[in-house]
Order: C-alpha cells, then structure tokens, then sequence
C-alpha cells in the first residue's frame, strides 16, 4: 500500500501548489487594481492642481455714467446731469450758458480751458463764468465724479446766492462754500496750505489723513453733505472734514479767510450748485443730489 502514500502526497503537494498561485493571483490582481486607480486619481488631480493656473473670473462690465440705479431711485436721488444736455443749468449771472467754455464730451460735462485770458487776484477769469443749476437747495446730499487736466484748479460749489455773488467781482464767479478740485502736485495753490488742496474746504478747511486722491486724468469721486449747519466732504469713499457753522472753530477760520470781509458768505440759506471755472480743464458727471429733511439720515 506504500504506492497509496506516495499518491496522497503527490495529490497534497499539488493542492498546496494550486493554494499558493491562487493567493499569488489574486495579490496580483489586487495590486493591479490599485496601480490603475492611483493613476487615474492622479492623471485628475495631480497634473490639474500642481499646473494649471487658477481661472480669475472677468470683472463685470462697468456701469454707463449718469444713470440712477434702483436703489437710488428709491432712496430719492436724481440726476443733476443726463450726459447729453445741460437742462437745468445756466451761467451764474447770465440766462444762457457760457457755450465756448461749458461743453458735453464723452458722457461729462467739461470746463474747457480758457487759454490766456485776464484773472481776477484770485485766479478766476475775469471772462468767461461759473455753470450753476437752475434750482436751489438746502439740505442735500450731492455726489459726483471729476477729473482735472494736470496741473488744473476748478471747484464745487455750494450755499451759493447768485445776488451776493454777481455783487462782487468777477461778476460771473459764484461765492459760496466750496469743494476744492485740483493738481495738488503740479497747481501752486497747493503751496499755500491743506486748505487749498484737492477736496478741501477752500481757504478754510484742509482735508485729513483719510484723503486718497487719484492720478491726474483719473475720475475722484466726491460728495458733499450739507444738512442743518452741519457739512461734510468726502472724496473716493472716504469723509476727509467735516464742520459746524456754529461752531467757534468755524467762526475763527472764517475771520482768517478771503472771505472774512464778505458780508453775508456764510449765512446758511437755500443755494445753488456750481461748477466753477477757473480756466483750466475739468470734467464732472454722474451729477446727483438728493434732498434731506432735518435730521434725516
């Protein structure tokens, strides 16, 4: 019976043989599986993340000029401005407007420049004459984008009365309380103090440390809010100065100013809105303004 023995050990040894290659088939294919789906996590990831760049969305097309949106519609805003006529403004002295220095251009309204003409000692033609809106206001909120040419002056003002103001000479230049526009790096009048710089007061309050201008044929955005006796001046989203016309710290700069000899500059009353010419190169649109109640936000 040794011949049974020897095929019982033959038949075993060829059952062990069949057991190990299967478990070595199925490490086989086990691995096999696992290269392939490294790969394809990796063919997806790995090259995507570590080459390609990131996408930056596109900014949205700019919104056109002198147009009221929704919102500002609601909140009471209207346009000072359309972009393509000058309704609801006339010269300060004059029923018409100044054609050869008042025009409509690329959506704005621009002050062209005057060239050599005569000046007053201040600096403002003595031909030539300030744009005014046909309305007056009191209690406002007006805001508006501008930019000069370099080296440029101009202005905005406001609590204006065309009598006082076609008083004095020049007789087409609006004495009021005024939003500085100008080069503060290339306009001399930049020297003579804050007082006399972009978004100032002029000659009597200096914007602060917040002031953030923008280069010279760059749009500023500027806004003005006149509400009881109380001011304020804002440029590019900032409040750069803000004043009391009670107050005894106005009362002193008003003493100290061009103005000081002026009967009746300050007196707070419902005025109109100006564009001034100073003879150089300025551009002004998305004119709006909105009209406050006392104590009104």
């Amino acid at each position: 019976m040794a011949w049974r023995h020897d095929v019982l050990a033959i038949v075993g040894e060829r059952l062990r043989y069949h057991s190990v290659m299967q478990r070595q088939l199925i490490l086989v294919i086990t691995s096999a599986i696992l290269v392939i789906a490294l790969a394809a996590c990796s063919s997806e990831t790995g090259p995507q993340a570590q080459f390609e760049p990131a996408i930056v969305p596109q900014a949205g097309p700019v919104a056109s000029p002198n147009i009221l949106t929704a919102d500002e519609a609601a909140e009471g805003w209207r346009l000072l401005f359309n972009g393509s006529t000058l309704d609801g403004w006339r010269g300060l002295g004059r029923i018409t407007i100044p054609s050869e220095h008042w025009v409509i251009e690329n959506d704005s309204i621009r002050k062209v420049d005057g060239g050599r003409v005569r000046t007053a000692s201040d600096g403002q033609p003595l031909v030539g004459g300030d744009l005014m809106t046909v309305d007056a206001y009191s209690d406002f909120e007006l805001k508006l984008e501008w930019k000069v040419s370099p080296g440029g002056n101009s202005g905005v003002k406001y609590n204006v009365s065309e009598a006082l103001s076609t008083k004095e000479p020049p007789p087409h230049a609006a004495l009021g309380f005024e939003y500085q526009i100008l080069d503060d790096d290339r306009h001399p009048d930049a020297q003579a103090g804050p007082n006399r710089t972009a978004a100032g007061l002029y000659d009597l309050i200096g914007p602060n440390t917040l002031k953030a201008l923008r280069p010279v044929g760059e749009f500023n955005s500027a806004r003005v809010v006149f509400q009881g006796m109380h001011g304020e001046h804002w440029l590019n989203g900032a409040k750069v100065l803000e004043f009391e016309l009670e107050s005894d710290e106005f009362t002193l700069l008003m003493e100290k100013s061009k103005y000081a000899q002026i009967a009746g500059f300050a007196n707070r009353r419902t005025g109109h809105i100006v564009l001034q010419d100073h003879g150089n190169d300025a551009w002004f649109r998305n004119i709006k303004i909105r009209e406050l109640g006392i104590g009104s936000e």
